[in-house]
Protein backbone atom coordinates (compact mmCIF):
# COMPACT_ATOMS: atom_id res chain seq x y z
CA UNK A 1 0.00 0.00 0.00
CA UNK A 2 1.06 3.49 -0.47
CA UNK A 3 2.10 5.42 2.17
CA UNK A 4 0.89 8.96 3.40
CA UNK A 5 -2.62 8.40 1.51
CA UNK A 6 -4.93 6.57 3.92
CA UNK A 7 -6.38 9.01 6.88
CA UNK A 8 -5.09 8.91 10.69
CA UNK A 9 -8.38 9.33 12.38
CA UNK A 10 -10.04 5.65 12.55
CA UNK A 11 -12.32 5.69 15.35
CA UNK A 12 -15.31 3.74 16.77
CA UNK A 13 -18.75 5.22 15.53
CA UNK A 14 -21.99 4.15 16.61
CA UNK A 15 -24.64 3.76 12.82
CA UNK A 16 -28.12 4.00 13.59
CA UNK A 17 -30.63 2.89 11.18
CA UNK A 18 -33.44 5.15 11.87
CA UNK A 19 -35.81 3.10 10.41
CA UNK A 20 -35.67 0.44 12.66
CA UNK A 21 -33.72 1.90 15.74
CA UNK A 22 -30.68 -0.52 15.06
CA UNK A 23 -27.40 0.88 16.65
CA UNK A 24 -23.92 -0.95 15.62
CA UNK A 25 -20.19 -0.17 16.00
CA UNK A 26 -17.35 -0.08 13.46
CA UNK A 27 -14.72 1.79 12.81
CA UNK A 28 -14.90 5.07 10.44
CA UNK A 29 -13.26 8.50 9.80
CA UNK A 30 -16.55 10.22 9.29
CA UNK A 31 -16.99 13.43 10.56
CA UNK A 32 -20.60 14.04 12.83
CA UNK A 33 -21.43 16.49 15.35
CA UNK A 34 -23.72 14.01 17.33
CA UNK A 35 -23.74 11.73 19.51
CA UNK A 36 -25.33 8.45 21.40
CA UNK A 37 -24.70 6.64 24.40
CA UNK A 38 -23.81 2.51 24.03
CA UNK A 39 -23.22 0.52 26.81
CA UNK A 40 -22.37 3.67 29.16
CA UNK A 41 -19.81 4.70 26.13
CA UNK A 42 -20.20 8.11 24.02
CA UNK A 43 -19.97 7.61 20.59
CA UNK A 44 -20.13 9.87 17.59
CA UNK A 45 -23.51 9.06 15.64
CA UNK A 46 -24.20 8.98 12.07
CA UNK A 47 -27.48 8.64 10.92
CA UNK A 48 -29.19 6.19 8.27
CA UNK A 49 -31.98 5.54 6.32
CA UNK A 50 -31.55 2.31 5.93
CA UNK A 51 -29.35 -0.99 6.81
CA UNK A 52 -28.92 -4.75 7.06
CA UNK A 53 -31.44 -4.90 9.48
CA UNK A 54 -34.28 -3.37 7.50
CA UNK A 55 -33.21 -3.38 3.63
CA UNK A 56 -35.61 -5.67 1.91
CA UNK A 57 -32.60 -7.36 0.20
CA UNK A 58 -31.04 -8.98 3.55
CA UNK A 59 -34.83 -9.46 5.84
CA UNK A 60 -36.69 -10.81 2.76
CA UNK A 61 -39.58 -8.98 3.22
CA UNK A 62 -40.93 -5.73 1.40
CA UNK A 63 -41.75 -2.82 3.42
CA UNK A 64 -43.66 0.46 2.02
CA UNK A 65 -41.97 3.48 2.51
CA UNK A 66 -44.18 6.53 3.50
CA UNK A 67 -42.40 8.70 1.24
CA UNK A 68 -45.90 11.04 0.24
CA UNK A 69 -46.09 11.47 4.38
CA UNK A 70 -43.03 12.57 4.55
CA UNK A 71 -42.56 15.32 1.78
CA UNK A 72 -46.01 16.42 3.28
CA UNK A 73 -45.18 16.97 6.96
CA UNK A 74 -41.84 18.37 5.60
CA UNK A 75 -43.90 21.32 3.82
CA UNK A 76 -46.30 21.81 6.75
CA UNK A 77 -43.37 21.87 8.93
CA UNK A 78 -41.57 24.96 6.90
CA UNK A 79 -44.82 26.59 5.53
CA UNK A 80 -44.17 29.23 8.27
CA UNK A 81 -41.05 29.90 6.53
CA UNK A 82 -42.06 30.59 3.07
CA UNK A 83 -42.55 34.24 2.42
Amino acid sequence: MKKGIHPENYRMVAFKDMSNGDVFLTRSTANTKETLDVDGVEYPLIKLEISRTSHPFYTGKSKLVDTAGRIDKFKNKYAKFKK
